[in-house]
């Protein structure tokens, strides 16, 4: 089996790579961050420009129809960058578009850069747990009326169009009875509000009081939506462990350097051999990651939904893992300046430990990884 990436998708990893290098340095991250706004319009055109925002959308929708793989080699650069702009959450809405295959005309608008979306999926009480959803959708008219909250919408405030999950039926933890609706930022009764959160991105806590949507916004068939979200979340879930793997390429490769820079005792502190040990331990957590991330890549294209939640759910587990050992290890080895605002070591820990709690922290990932058909089986055999 290869193993390797083929030439395009190395062209889509160099050309991101020059991009972060020349003008997405860590000082302008740091000055984008800060702003008012907390992303850059210019640096979102560049993306555009990059063909970063048509790669998940399919060709008929003008996009280049890329798969998960191609996915988790602009996730890894992004990661390594740190980059804030709201891709993340622009590209997992469009991946509940194209499962839904109700709105082409959207994904379109996707591919160009004109629509950014957000998803409000989780609320106060669901921790995880997805399917757990108090926020209703009341048929009216043609349409449907939307009442409950979303909290922690990632980049909610600066989307265009929210992908929304709500309970048209079925008990609050149901799978049955959930739908998705399409909710524009400007609807009316939608009340927003948009705050910086511990890694530098930007999420929102959203309120739907009396929101008034059509028939037309339903994304795929009405009060049958789980299927659509369960493999929308693994989506996310395996983009999430491709740019971790990233930042831990980075947070590792800063930390090796400051190693070999940092003096005490008139050498450098690279050359303790207790110190080396621990490099060597995030060495091979970082290539864990590595391939678990890449498995998740593949098995993504699975048409078998068990094994591709099985490969998700021990990815993001493993990952998970990882990503605080490999973030712990590098602000010890950094010292006291580990944590601080100045030094790249500290937002990737932050980033990383964020990465860790978003679309499943480890303990989530293990139980669905265990609950899933056979796993007691083979385990006793």
């Amino acid at each position: 089996m290869d193993f390797n990436f083929n030439p395009e998708q190395g062209q889509f990893a160099d050309a991101l790579k020059r991009w972060i290098g020349r003008d997405y340095g860590f000082e302008a991250r740091r000055a984008i961050v800060r702003s008012d706004a907390g992303v850059s319009d210019a640096a979102w055109a560049t993306l555009v420009e990059l063909g970063m925002t048509a790669l998940p959308v399919p060709e008929a929708q003008g996009g280049f129809s890329g798969s998960a793989v191609d996915m988790l080699v602009v996730m890894q650069e992004l990661g390594r960058g740190l980059v804030v702009e709201p891709y993340l959450a622009t590209v997992l809405g469009a991946e509940f578009l194209r499962l839904g295959g109700r709105h082409p005309q959207l994904l379109e608008q996707v591919a160009t850069g004109e629509l950014k979306l957000a998803c409000a999926l989780g609320e106060r009480q669901s921790r995880h747990d997805m399917r757990d959803i108090a926020t209703r959708a009341e048929p009216e008219g043609d349409g449907y009326v939307l009442n409950g909250e979303k909290k922690v919408v990632l980049h909610g405030a600066q989307a265009g169009m929210l992908v929304v999950s709500a309970r048209s039926g079925g008990a609050q933890c149901d799978e049955a009875g959930i739908g998705l609706f399409l909710v524009p930022l400007d609807a009316a009764g939608l009340r927003i509000t948009d705050y910086r959160t511990l890694d530098g991105l930007r999420a929102a806590d959203v309120v739907f009081d009396q929101v008034r949507v059509d028939a037309a916004a339903v994304i795929g068939a009405a009060g049958a939506g789980w299927s659509i979200l369960d493999a929308a979340l693994d989506y996310g879930a395996g983009l999430l462990c491709a740019e971790a793997v990233g930042a831990m390429e980075a947070i590792f490769d800063t930390t090796l350097e400051y190693l070999k820079t940092r003096q005490q005792f008139g050498a450098p502190i690279g050359k303790f051999q207790a110190l080396q040990h621990r490099m060597a331990d995030m060495f091979v957590h970082l290539e864990q990651a590595r391939s678990m991330a890449l498995l998740a890549a593949v098995k993504l294209g699975s048409n078998d939904a068990g094994e591709r939640r099985r490969a998700v759910s021990a990815a993001k587990y493993r990952i998970n893992l990882a990503a605080r050992f490999i973030g712990q290890q590098a602000v010890q080895l950094h010292g006291g300046m580990g944590v601080t605002d100045e030094l790249p070591a500290a937002h990737y820990f932050k980033r990383l430990s964020t990465i860790e709690l978003t679309l499943g922290d480890a303990d989530h990932h293990l139980a669905r990884f265990i609950a899933q058909p056979g796993f007691k089986e083979g385990a006793a055999a």
